[in-house]
């Protein structure tokens, strides 16, 4: 592969590769991976013997995948799962309730509302939530859901607004009233694109776990495990969580991906 690669550079046609729209081979994609994958090791390993020492030593971080296996890692994944899965829930239904509303004159201004409360920052929703929730755990799980909520329901809304008029015309011929032109044009007609931005939001609040989880550290998590591992200096730990956290995120993504093409086989979305 490597000879591939150089074979690659040294091509005449290489200009090809900074060329907007090109379309290449799979053989050329694949060096491209490569080469790519070398810089990424390459850059580690003169952070890793330099005198910053950005990035801990492969042994490290085997190391610190041990450790976290002995603490029982996978209890931690569970957690963030299920913490993860309960907001995702209760964000979907909320912003879905109020995009779908949005369609209503009255109150299409609390979605373009909600929309805007995405500049909150986590510190200023954290603290308003904190005043009115006592659980820890329950503060966890709304946290992320109006973090998610506010970015979902704005997605959900230009999807709305995205609809050609011509749908909804064509509804109108066939002898729908406004509330079915609701129900079968934005609502039925469009779950797969729901499904779609759900998996696109995700990422939100599989990215704000570490902070959330820090909340309550009684119920353990990944983030919970990231935030202990940082205090105690063990960079090892450190990337060999992050490196977990984000395979756990891109399985997620894999799975709604493919949950999406099974139910709506015939999307082009």
């Amino acid at each position: 592969m490597l000879g591939a690669f150089f074979k690659l550079l040294k091509n005449k046609n290489m200009k090809n590769l900074i060329k907007p729209f090109q379309d290449l081979k799979g053989t050329s994609k694949g060096t491209i991976m490569l080469g790519w994958l070398v810089a990424i090791l390459v850059f580690w390993t003169l952070n890793m013997f330099g005198t910053s020492h950005m990035f801990p030593t492969p042994t490290q971080v085997i190391h610190g995948f041990g450790d976290l296996w002995a603490e029982g890692l996978v209890v931690h994944i569970v957690s963030s799962i299920a913490l993860c899965a309960h907001a995702v829930f209760l964000s979907v239904i909320i912003s879905l309730v109020i995009a779908y509303s949005t369609a209503i004159p009255i109150m299409k201004p609390v979605g373009t509302f909600i929309s805007k409360l995405r500049y909150l920052p986590l510190t200023g929703i954290a603290f308003y939530l904190a005043i009115i929730i006592n659980d820890a755990r329950s503060l966890q799980v709304w946290v992320l859901v109006v973090f998610m909520t506010t970015f979902l329901t704005t997605s959900l809304i230009q999807m709305i607004q995205d609809i050609p008029k011509e749908e909804l015309d064509h509804a109108k011929t066939l002898g729908c009233n406004r509330w079915e032109i609701l129900w079968e044009v934005v609502i039925k007609g469009r779950l797969d694109y729901v499904l779609e931005l759900v998996r696109q939001n995700l990422a939100i609040v599989w990215m704000m776990l570490v902070t959330v989880e820090s909340i309550l550290a009684a119920a353990g998590g990944m983030g919970f495990l990231i935030k202990n591992s940082d205090k105690l200096g063990d960079n090892g730990r450190v990337i060999a969580l992050q490196i977990i956290i984000v395979v756990v995120g891109l399985s997620l993504d894999f799975i709604i991906t493919k949950l999406r093409k099974l139910i709506f086989r015939y999307s082009n979305y």
